[in-house]
């Protein structure tokens, strides 16, 4: 065993509980109040102000916590959305020089429809052990579970390493600002060889789940036009071909309209067998239960039976989805016209190891060659991101998770893979290929990020902490060998 752990347990859960009750929830309650939308989605977000209301809240906070050798300042880029970096020197004797990245981000998703009475992605709401609103758990809480982790190792009797903290305000748009910001911190980054994040999820609430693989994205507009104007149907249907139709066409060659499978060459890669084991041990703990909780309407069902199926297809296989459209009048105000114009925002989630930028080319390519009926096809506002796929575990990582799990939960650790992506991760991946991760996250069961009544379960939270708080303590007990630090 490597991890001979130097914290007081007992203390360390007590200073995380008072936190989360006294400091965190109030906090988040306030954070979640500000409609903070990414810039995808709030354009004119330097006017609006949420984002800067967002990132000021959240750095007054961190300026005001009892962490020594702290320093936090708001990094600048011009154009782009602003960057918090928090950095804390080493704490304690640990025994390696290399740096912890901690990350979380702090935009957020648009409001979308279908908030139950009583809830609204604005006004926080605690119901239990649950608190509603919109961000909460995707991901506001990150940047404060991450410091309170840092905090109660200093005051637990623990090490640390010298950590950054980088909370972002572009995530839900792709991090499209993070890579400039990345550049300029390079030198600030140097020697990070342990990375933790908390924007992934977890499969139930019992346990920590340690994201394996993350899906890369695809994303962009196809746009049609076929004439100037709307026209009578009645004059010109049959004889000018809709763009629906034409949209309709295009999309058949990337995707089989029938399983759903997506035809791009470059989609498609050879997923690693123990991946597949490892999908196969979460269906055999999970069964049904693993997608028991997706709303479907009365008779629907799911595009496969097994569950093991059902969790390969959601982290190692190409999907398509229509996200938004363009020209198509609400059907209340819909008259009998052949439209001009269709454009629909594709979103394509990619294998974890499919290259982003090819399928990015090949799909631009399928879709804009030889238009039916010679109309005017575009892909513009396009956007690729590269999936993640995590190093195996050093033994002193997996023995100090193994055991952090067990303080706080009483339960061992569980693997799995994420459908969903986090840029930064890719990022710092090709940066710091050494490097170990730690994925995880409290987007578990119905807390249906992004959707209607979203929600943080504020106890898994709080026993995450734990955990992050017990592999920081880990890794500064090390020695420069086993965390892989020159």
């Amino acid at each position: 065993m490597l991890y001979a752990m130097s914290l007081d347990l007992a203390k360390t859960s007590e200073l995380i509980a008072t936190t989360w009750a006294q400091e965190l929830v109030p906090q988040l309650q306030e954070y979640i109040a500000i409609p903070a939308l990414s810039p995808h989605f709030d354009p004119d977000w330097e006017a609006s102000g949420h984002i800067r209301a967002a990132v000021d809240q959240i750095s007054t906070w961190i300026k005001s916590r009892p962490v020594e050798g702290m320093t936090v300042e708001v990094a600048e880029l011009t154009g782009r959305t602003p960057l918090i970096v928090v950095e804390i020197e080493p704490f304690g004797t640990p025994t390696t020089d290399a740096t912890i990245v901690l990350y979380g981000h702090l935009d957020k998703q648009p409001e979308m429809t279908g908030w139950r009475e009583g809830l609204s992605p604005w006004t926080p709401v605690i119901e239990g052990d649950k608190l509603y609103g919109r961000g909460g758990a995707d991901d506001g809480y990150a940047a404060f579970a991450s410091l309170t982790a840092i905090e109660a190792v200093q005051k637990s009797g623990g090490s640390h390493a010298r950590c950054i903290l980088i909370v972002e305000a572009s995530e839900e748009s792709g991090s499209p600002d993070l890579p400039a910001h990345v550049d300029a911190l390079a030198s600030r980054l140097a020697g990070t060889d342990l990375v933790l994040c908390l924007d992934s999820g977890c499969a139930n609430y019992e346990t920590v789940w340690l994201t394996t693989s993350l899906r890369g994205l695809v994303a962009g507009v196809l746009s049609v036009d076929i004439v100037s104007e709307g026209l009578h149907s009645g004059s010109v249907g049959g004889v000018v071909p809709s763009t629906f139709r034409i949209a309709r066409q295009l999309l058949d060659r990337i995707e089989d309209v029938s399983t759903g499978e997506v035809l791009l060459d470059s989609a498609k890669v050879q997923v690693p067998a123990y991946r597949v084991a490892e999908a196969q041990g979460v269906a055999d703990a999970m069964g049904a239960d693993a997608f028991e909780r997706v709303p479907l309407v009365e008779g629907a069902r799911l595009v496969h039976d097994d569950p093991a199926h059902q969790l390969m297809a959601r982290t190692w296989a190409a999907s398509l989805s229509v996200i938004g459209a363009d020209g198509l009048p609400a059907t209340g105000a819909a008259g009998n016209v052949l439209r001009p114009n269709t454009s629909l925002e594709l979103s394509l989630r990619i294998p974890p190891t499919a290259d982003a930028d090819a399928v990015l080319a090949e799909m631009t390519k399928r879709l804009t060659d030889n238009a039916p009926y010679g109309a005017k096809v575009t892909f513009d506002r396009a956007e690729a991101s590269s999936g993640w796929h995590a190093p195996d575990l050093n033994p002193w990582l997996s023995d100090a998770l193994e055991q952090a799990s067990q303080s706080a939960f009483g339960q061992s650790m569980q693997l799995q893979g994420e459908g969903g992506s986090i840029p930064f991760m890719g990022m710092l991946g090709d940066k710091f290929p050494q490097a170990q991760f730690v994925i995880t996250g409290v987007l578990g069961p119905g807390s249906n990020a992004h959707g209607p009544n979203e929600y943080l379960h504020l106890p898994y939270a709080e026993k995450l902490t734990q955990v992050i708080a017990g592999v920081l303590d880990s890794h500064g007990s090390q020695s420069p060998a086993s965390t892989g630090a020159a």
